[in-house]
């Protein structure tokens, strides 16, 4: 191990182009405020609908198994819960693909 002091002279070039890049990464996402806002209300509603849709076709395919083909299990419940599973691992999925891209970007942008 090295315990003498390092010289901050050296880090002088990393550090400005470290704040030279939040500098610029603050500056566009004060440009794009409102398309920011209205990106994460459109996140929010396609996430709510990728639940709800698969949700929805399960009850309604389960209603239909009860009606003709009655039985001692109840469809509607069983296949709601599964469209409900379904749903929120394809939010889950697709939340984690949009998270991983902006993390490129940044990384990008950083460089």
């Amino acid at each position: 191990m090295n315990d003498a002091p390092k010289d901050p002279s050296s880090n002088q070039p990393d550090l400005a182009r470290q704040v030279g890049a939040k500098a610029t990464r603050k500056l566009r996402a004060r440009r794009h405020t409102a398309a920011g806002i209205w990106f994460g209300l459109g996140m929010m509603g396609l996430i709510g609908w990728s639940v709800a849709i698969p949700t929805l076709l399960g009850a309604a395919l389960g209603l239909w198994l009860d009606q003709h083909y009655p039985g001692g299990r109840s469809w509607t419940l069983a296949l709601l819960v599964a469209g409900l599973a379904i749903g929120c691992f394809n939010a889950w999925r697709w939340i984690a693909r949009e998270d991983q891209a902006m993390r490129e970007e940044q990384e990008a942008n950083d460089e």
